[in-house]
């Protein structure tokens, strides 16, 4: 099965029976200019097999909820189509991406984490994919990024704003999975050899509200794995700032 047609939108397309509320909840922390935690003080590792760990910093975005509204607004969301079987099949959930070198992005702050990001982790992030999940009936299937087929141990950075929802990964094939509950703002990262040795998915969930993931990736090998180090699960992390932040949490 693979893609074969795009249908561009303007705007997220409601279905005739998807529950979205009108706005997403504001928060004391999720409010506000959009600015990320530049001394990733609250990141932890998770080590999830022998050569795969992702690493979760909640809310680590500082005004995602202007982010997500932007997002959603300005955005020209694409509606994917597969063939499945016998037949074409809208994609769960509506995507768009940019490369690095392209523009005018719909955020200004997609172009300020490629530098946070890229600072950090010693990897040159070269482009960025949003899903928008509309409600619970949006989702992805298990699968494991096809970055993995080119580069070495790549790492994969999501940025979730909006509405909560669950992150699954499990080894690859099948197997008991670990649930990552983001939230708005929330920070995970993917690294080591987690896209061979695992997979990842959003499953469908009774009912949720709107949630748009930004995900950054790299096409080239990066130079370090983290770039600084961090703590493991459990403890805190006490990393310094990037040069590239654009602001400290302490501050």
């Amino acid at each position: 099965m693979g893609r074969t047609a795009v249908r561009r939108i303007t705007r997220s397309a409601p279905r005739a029976d998807e529950r979205r509320p009108d706005a997403v909840q504001l928060g004391l922390f999720t409010a506000g200019p959009a600015a990320p935690d530049c001394s990733f003080g609250n990141l932890t590792r998770h080590r999830l097999a022998e050569r795969s760990w992702v690493e979760h910093a909640p809310g680590w975005l500082a005004g995602s909820d202007e982010v997500w509204a932007t997002l959603a607004e300005r955005v020209e969301w694409r509606h994917g189509r597969r063939r499945m079987y016998d037949q074409m099949v809208d994609e769960p959930r509506l995507t768009q991406s940019y490369g690095r070198s392209e523009g005018p992005f719909p955020h200004p702050a997609l172009v300020e984490l490629f530098d946070v990001l890229s600072a950090r982790y010693g990897a040159h992030f070269d482009s960025v994919g949003l899903n928008f999940y509309r409600d619970g009936a949006d989702s992805v299937a298990w699968h494991g990024d096809r970055v993995a087929r080119t580069v070495p141990e790549p790492l994969v950075a999501i940025v979730s704003v909006g509405e909560p929802r669950p992150f699954l990964l499990r080894p690859a094939g099948g197997g008991r999975s670990r649930a990552f509950n983001l939230g708005s703002g929330d920070l995970l990262v993917m690294g080591g050899d987690c896209q061979r040795e695992l997979e990842h998915s959003v499953p469908k969930v009774a009912l949720a509200g709107p949630r748009i993931s930004i995900t950054y990736r790299h096409s080239t090998p990066a130079a370090a794995s983290p770039a600084q180090p961090v703590a493991v699960a459990g403890s805190p992390a006490g990393s310094a700032p990037s040069t590239n932040c654009v602001r400290d949490s302490s501050a």
